[in-house]
């Protein structure tokens, strides 16, 4: 009898620890770049350290939506990639833990100032700038002219030819809602926005979307961030990217752990690793153009030069805060979203 109660005592132990060991080598991954790149992110950080990832790619709008949504029973740890502010507006609303991490003084001054307008509950990971892209021969072969402005595109000639994703869902689209207001003033913003929309083919669920379909001659022209389009162009397709002449918004991709996390630990250790140069570096595998936030990561020779783009001084702070990100989106589905095409 003794013999069988040690025995059922070692078994109850060693399945405890069974059970703590696999509950501790997990993480869930929330991931809103593009497809390939999450994949990899989520593959190489599993060779890095042995920890099982459960990666799920959405857009960022999605993604903050599904955090939101999940926020009395959190499902993930820890949402990397997307724009910026989404990233903000959860940190505002308290959907993201506060974590300073040890791989701080390797970034960007860009990459810092986010985490510090956050209250340190997300950080910037890498940096893009808006603007456009079209397919050459469709252009060509439609005799239409080559945009080079934002207010090109408000053209009739441009009608059915011009794609972007919905703000709602897309981070992308969002900046590009919130860069027009700061571009323009919020009234011809918005009429710039009405315009535009009488020449939207569709509005897509993810941001990349427009040159991907712009890319297979599916569409003409799509609004996109510049390394999108980049990425487009050096696969071979006819794309051309085109920095709008007005001058444009751009983002602060960015990482944040989601408060309430079940597996903090693992979370923090994806955190430091994805700041990490060779981390970044990854980006270069799968033509992701954006501009890393280590100082010490490469940046792709191809990727957009951030320094001969007309850069906006984009209010992060305000945009990415959660009464005026509902406000302007509120605002585009009544006011734009309604109107015939």
């Amino acid at each position: 009898m003794n013999k069988l109660h040690t025995l059922a005592i070692s078994s109850v132990v060693a399945l405890s620890a069974g059970v703590s060991a696999a509950h501790a080598d997990k993480l869930t991954f929330y991931c809103s770049a593009q497809e390939d790149w999450c994949q990899l992110m989520a593959r190489s950080f599993e060779d890095a350290t042995g920890i099982d990832v459960n990666m799920t790619r959405k857009s960022s709008g999605e993604t903050f939506a599904q955090i939101k949504a999940e926020s009395a029973n959190p499902k993930g740890d820890v949402w990397w990639g997307g724009t910026g502010d989404p990233h903000l507006q959860a940190a505002e609303e308290n959907l993201t833990a506060a974590y300073v991490s040890p791989m701080r003084d390797q970034l960007h001054d860009w990459a810092i100032s986010q985490a510090t307008s956050a209250g340190d509950k997300t950080i910037g990971i890498y940096s893009g700038a808006l603007g456009y892209g079209y397919n050459t021969e469709l252009l060509a072969s439609n005799n239409l002219p080559e945009p080079a402005c934002w207010k090109d595109l408000l053209k009739p000639e441009y009608k059915g030819h011009v794609q972007m994703a919905n703000p709602n869902s897309s981070g992308t689209a969002y900046t590009t809602l919130a860069s027009m207001v700061q571009i323009f003033g919020e009234d011809e913003g918005f009429e710039f926005m009405k315009g535009l929309h009488a020449n939207i083919n569709q509005y897509t669920k993810s941001g990349s979307a427009p040159i991907k379909a712009a890319g297979r001659g599916e569409n003409t022209i799509g609004i996109v961030f510049m390394h999108d389009a980049v990425k487009q162009a050096v696969s071979g397709f006819p794309v051309k990217v085109v920095a709008p002449c007005e001058g444009t918004g751009y983002e602060i991709g960015s990482m944040s752990i989601i408060d309430g996390a079940r597996n903090m630990d693992e979370a923090k250790q994806f955190y430091d690793w994805a700041l990490s140069t060779d981390a970044q570096n990854l980006a270069l595998q799968v033509n992701a153009f954006q501009v890393p936030s280590n100082k010490g990561a490469d940046t792709s020779p191809s990727a957009p030069d951030m320094s001969t783009i007309k850069l906006i001084d984009y209010d992060f702070k305000t945009y990415g805060s959660s009464a005026e990100r509902k406000r302007l989106l509120q605002k585009w589905d009544e006011d734009v979203s309604v109107l015939p095409q």
